[in-house]
């Protein structure tokens, strides 16, 4: 009798302690929050899609800076509601540029380089 009790009463205490670990690092899981801007291709692989969450600021500017840092296009977004837009590299000389937007507070800027392959301008977005 002793023995089932002692027993019960370890198995009562390896279960607790299994739960204990399982509840903190449950509670140690923070959900992802949503990226404010977000670049990808666009469908037809010949430009970059940008995507910019909903901003307090009602606006975001989009600026793309050329190898030797000149402006090359300034785009003013409103992003009073999510947005998408695209932007067309097609245009652009073999080389490398930075795309920079700018909402609210925050700054994101990604480098870019465009090139030619098989007579088709292309590109990539360089990952930090």
């Amino acid at each position: 009798m002793k023995t089932s009790i002692k027993l019960s009463a370890l198995f009562f205490l390896l279960t607790a302690g299994v739960f204990a670990t399982t509840a903190a690092k449950a509670a140690d899981v923070t959900p992802k929050a949503k990226e404010v801007v977000s670049f990808r291709a666009l469908d037809h692989d010949r430009g970059v899609k940008l995507t910019i969450a909903k901003s307090d600021a009602g606006r975001s500017f989009v600026r793309v800076y050329g190898k030797h840092n000149e402006l090359l296009l300034k785009d003013v977004v409103s992003t009073k509601t999510d947005v998408e837009r695209g932007y067309v590299l097609t245009e652009l000389e073999d080389g490398d540029y930075t795309m920079e937007v700018k909402t609210g507070n925050q700054v994101v800027k990604k480098n870019l380089h465009v090139y030619e392959e098989n007579d088709q301008k292309t590109f990539f977005i360089y990952q930090d």
